[in-house]
């Protein structure tokens, strides 16, 4: 079984790069973050055609996450508890929006599904812009509300099978960093605060990745040719509890998907696990359409 995440930069601009794939690596379940659509306007026929349903939590031009799957999907969040918001505050608190409990608007930054015994998230962390902006602070506050929901969920059921995927938007180590323009002191992804954030989330959580793959980056910024010099960054993970550490038979890091025309600044992480960890039985995979 294959579970992946991947930051598409934008869903309609690279539905076909994204389905082809899906298809070609034999993926399971794929969180997707930065869609960049409502619902409404998600490319549904494509990933319909090639055998996945979805579930799609977005709410304008930006931030929104999804899951593409294989099989079925339950008990979907759209947010997790104590998730603040940003913004102005809204009149209408009966807004599809939403609010967080300090009050201002939820963004479209967390999905969360159930595939058979395994219980997934797709995440987009705020950026947190720079060190003095409000931004910054929100990060903060949402690893914050997160790590704590986490806790929470794993002391009600320590055998979860947990995992948090999606892009954090911060370089936990400096050999996770290779972009010269970003600076200790200066840049967001590595100051202290967020590396403190980041490794707060152990011993519940564990990188499922670095014990299969010991290097490489998930992101390339567009500019001054950061791809080809290997300018880049691992912002991108998979975090997963013990019960899903001791299912995962091995990892990958699919570099080549940021080469191409059109690709996405990020590229997919992938984990395979060992499909007994499922509760589901995925008796009915023989039924999915053939795409040629």
């Amino acid at each position: 079984m294959r579970i992946a995440t991947w930051n598409v930069n934008s869903i309609r601009t690279r539905v076909d790069r994204v389905v082809d794939w899906l298809l070609r690596e034999d993926i399971d379940v794929l969180a997707m973050q930065e869609i960049k659509c409502k619902p409404s306007q998600f490319p549904v026929d494509a990933f319909d055609r090639a055998g996945y349903s979805l579930e799609v939590h977005g709410l304008n031009q930006w931030n929104g996450v999804a899951f593409a799957s294989r099989h079925d999907m339950t008990d979907v969040a759209t947010e997790f508890d104590g998730m603040p918001g940003f913004g102005k505050p809204i009149a209408n608190t009966e807004t599809p929006q939403g609010t967080g409990p300090n009050g201002l608007p939820l963004e479209a930054r967390a999905l969360g599904v159930t595939v058979g015994d395994l219980r997934l998230w797709s995440l987009y962390v705020p950026n947190g812009r720079g060190l003095e902006d409000p931004h910054y602070a929100y990060k903060l506050e949402w690893l914050a509300a997160l790590r704590a929901d986490t806790e929470r969920w794993l002391a009600h059921n320590p055998d979860l099978p947990l995992a948090l995927m999606g892009d954090f938007n911060i370089a936990p180590t400096d050999a996770d960093m290779g972009d010269p323009t970003f600076v200790h002191g200066i840049s967001t992804h590595i100051s202290e605060p967020e590396r403190a954030a980041f490794n707060a989330f152990a011993p519940q959580l564990t990188d499922l990745v670095r014990p299969h793959v010991p290097e490489g980056f998930t992101y390339w910024d567009y500019k001054q040719l950061r791809f080809p010099r290997n300018e880049g960054m691992r912002i991108d993970f998979i975090l997963g509890s013990a019960a899903l550490r001791d299912a995962v038979t091995g990892a990958s890091i699919h570099r080549d998907e940021r080469k191409g025309d059109g690709p996405s600044d990020h590229v997919p992480v992938v984990i395979d696990i060992d499909p007994s960890i499922a509760a589901e039985t995925f008796e009915d995979d023989d039924d999915r359409p053939m795409v040629f």
